[in-house]
């Protein structure tokens, strides 16, 4: 945990997703100073023309190269937040070559009780995750 979703149009190939995973990963690692191990990701590809993302008036000019993070968390400190931006944003660019104007990234904190690893259990309660 955290889970993030990606949403990014067709094109992409394997090794492009990759990178933006194991790119993300480790920005997620280093910002919100979780282990390694700690990664759940989820990318989901739509055709051309299903992903419709303008600007919120911000002049912000949009690629088909656009990608969509949707981060579940439990809660994060607003600096923690934006480490973790900036960090993706850099290294997307550098590692991806994502121009940062083609990054949207949405957080939804939770808290311990909505999470469960499996075996029917939800480990932050029963105290097997801290």
């Amino acid at each position: 945990m955290p889970l993030l979703y990606f949403d990014v149009s067709e094109g992409r190939t394997p090794s492009e997703i990759k990178a933006l995973l194991d790119t993300s990963h480790a920005a997620t690692v280093e910002a919100f100073e979780v282990p390694e191990r700690d990664r759940y990701q989820v990318v989901r590809s739509h055709p051309t023309g299903q992903i419709v993302a303008l600007d919120t008036g911000l002049d912000i000019a949009r690629s088909h190269h656009l990608v969509i993070i949707h981060v579940v968390s439990r809660p994060r400190t607003r600096a923690q937040k934006e480490k973790f931006y900036a960090l993706l944003a850099e290294r997307l660019q550098r590692d991806c070559g994502l121009d940062p104007a083609d990054l949207i990234v949405s957080m939804t904190e939770n808290d311990n009780e909505d999470w469960s690893f499996g075996f029917g259990r939800a480990q932050f309660l029963t105290g097997e995750l801290h």
